[in-house]
């Protein structure tokens, strides 16, 4: 027996060595581990198969068009110059004002001001979960401009990289065309031109990944466990795709954990709103049929949120919930053993 609301049965053991440190080249030379729920069956492939397992003419890919900024800027405090660090969440408005996290935290409180470069940001406002309210610039559009020349990529703490910009094309998808994310959708780093060209059903929606996307969970009991908001958007044109997708009796197939929320946060209609959905065993989904999504760290929301997706292939009982938590941790260790690659930069799971 299991408890599905216990943080600690979603915990398992990785060795450091299989965290990625690098992406692979070419994005779809990535391995990619095959689980049939139903079947109870597993197989092991390159992301480049995925097509075996796709009906193209039947099926619909949907992606995440968010582009990752460079939102990590580094600067001195002011008066006395000691080094800070301002990691860019997501706009307050229009008006410059952003959420953010800043670095000493016990320095940087409201009045607090942090130059960098040639600009000055304040801190205008504290938060709980440690995020200030901070003033960046005139618009958004002015404060893009500056992340481009200053910023630099805000890539997991778990990659050891000394120059992050090394990375800041490999560390965004190939499509990506709307600023916003703090993070990357991560599943969708697999897919190389060449690859997507072969879906003839594709759609996008936007989910600007922010704090709510990879924030830990500390509650014990994960239902205490609060989402923080992140914006979302199914364009019309991709509503459209669903229902028509969906009367043909294909598949909509969510690339990724961020797509996965959006359109079930939405119920595959159009629309836009900042969503706090968590998904974690007894939610029902509405919209997605199979499911690509890398390997997610011990204990994270995504977990729970890939687990309940399994359960819900299973029937979506209790028994089913718990069989579908167990399998996927012994996917986990398996995958693990196997040398396959975990995190941001590492390998795929397709879930149907």
């Amino acid at each position: 027996m299991i408890n599905l609301f216990d943080l600690e049965s979603y915990n398992y053991n990785l060795p450091e060595e299989r965290i990625a440190q690098t992406p692979a080249e070419p994005r779809d030379a990535s391995r990619l581990l095959i689980w049939h729920v139903q079947a109870d069956k597993i197989e092991h492939k390159y992301f480049r198969d995925i097509l075996d397992y796709i009906k193209v003419e039947e099926d619909l890919l949907v992606l995440n068009n968010t582009r990752v900024i460079p939102a990590r800027l580094n600067g001195n405090r002011m008066p006395g110059g000691g080094q800070a660090e301002i990691l860019l969440l997501n706009p307050v408005n229009n008006s410059g004002e952003w959420r953010v996290l800043a670095k000493p935290g016990r320095k940087l409180k409201a009045g607090a001001e942090v130059k960098i470069a040639d600009r000055v940001i304040k801190i205008l406002a504290e938060e709980p979960d440690g995020i200030r309210l901070a003033k960046i610039g005139e618009n958004n559009q002015d404060i893009f401009n500056f992340l481009e020349k200053f910023g630099s990529t805000p890539l997991p703490p778990y990659i050891h990289s000394e120059n992050s910009n090394k990375w800041r094309d490999r560390y965004q998808t190939v499509f990506a065309n709307i600023n916003g994310s703090a993070a990357a959708p991560t599943a969708s780093l697999h897919f190389t031109p060449e690859l997507l060209e072969k879906f003839n059903n594709k759609a996008w929606v936007t989910l600007h990944v922010g704090l709510g996307t990879f924030r830990p969970v500390k509650s014990q009991d994960i239902r205490e466990h609060v989402i923080h908001k992140e914006y979302c958007e199914i364009p019309e044109l991709t509503a459209n795709e669903i229902n028509k997708i969906k009367s043909c009796k294909g598949r909509v197939i969510a690339s990724g954990t961020t797509v996965a929320r959006t359109l079930e946060a939405l119920k595959g209609k159009a629309g836009a709103l900042n969503t706090d959905l968590f998904i974690y065993p007894g939610f029902n989904f509405k919209v997605i049929d199979a499911l690509i999504t890398n390997f997610h760290l011990p204990k994270s929301s995504l977990m729970m949120l890939v687990a309940s997706f399994a359960a819900n292939l299973l029937g979506n009982s209790e028994q089913a919930q718990e069989q579908a938590l167990l399998k996927l941790l012994n996917i986990y260790e398996t995958a693990a053993d196997m040398g396959y690659r975990f995190f941001s930069f590492g390998d795929a799971m397709l879930i149907i």
